[in-house]
């Protein structure tokens, strides 16, 4: 789904870290004897918020640190350089949308629902992570580094699957023409960026909000049945 990268809002507020471990509360963040995977969990949750919503040229892996409540060297010891943490970031979030668009696909037998049936995955899937679209289509990569490598190779995937597709859909309707299936590839590829822009700027939405409103919008474009 090669498209360009859609804006998103300005950064969000931090949220207050944790406090100390005093009275049975819980441990924060910042605090030692937190297990490994867990901590690069929560460093990827926070590259992921701020890669997507700034993009990697102008991310900061200071500001990420300060999300987590560690020390930068830290990011640097887990993921070696800005370009690792965004690889790692592109590596998270790339499988995650192919499987889910891949079993919709799958899943769904009526070429008609099909297009709603992929949405709906792709919001669920991006639920609590939405601006982690954007890391995957960031345009501010530099050409040749390894994040630009494995957000292509995840691309070029979701690409695949997004052709298939949509020649499916115009072949249940009798048309095989393969300029016509790539035009719309490019059309659904957009609109699906788009649409993920804009869910981005309304937080209120949920991923079955999302879903219910593109049923609603699919059916317009439709027209009367």
């Amino acid at each position: 789904m090669t498209t360009a990268r859609v804006s998103g809002p300005q950064d969000p507020p931090v949220r207050p870290r944790s406090g100390g471990t005093g009275g049975g509360g819980r441990r924060g963040a910042g605090t030692k004897g937190v297990p490994r995977a867990l901590r690069e969990e929560q460093i990827l949750d926070a590259a992921l918020e701020e890669f997507g919503t700034r993009g990697h040229a102008a991310a900061s892996m200071t500001e990420i640190a300060r999300r987590v409540g560690v020390t930068k060297p830290m990011l640097y010891t887990y993921f070696g350089s800005k370009d690792g943490l965004h690889t790692a970031c592109v590596d998270r979030v790339g499988p995650l949308l192919l499987a889910a668009i891949d079993t919709a696909m799958r899943a769904e037998e009526s070429q008609q629902r099909l297009p709603l049936a992929v949405l709906t995955a792709v919001f669920e899937t991006l639920q609590e992570r939405r601006h982690a679209w954007f890391v995957l289509y960031d345009r501010s990569l530099e050409h040749g580094s390894a994040p630009w490598h494995a957000a292509r190779s995840h691309r070029e995937a979701i690409d695949a699957t997004a052709a298939h597709g949509t020649a499916a859909l115009l072949h249940a309707g009798g048309n095989d023409d393969a300029l016509d299936a790539d035009a719309l590839k490019q059309v659904w590829t957009g609109t699906v960026s788009a649409l993920v822009g804009w869910w981005v700027s309304h937080p209120e939405l949920s991923a079955q909000d999302m879903s219910a409103r593109c049923a609603r919008l699919l059916q317009a474009v439709r027209g009367p049945s």
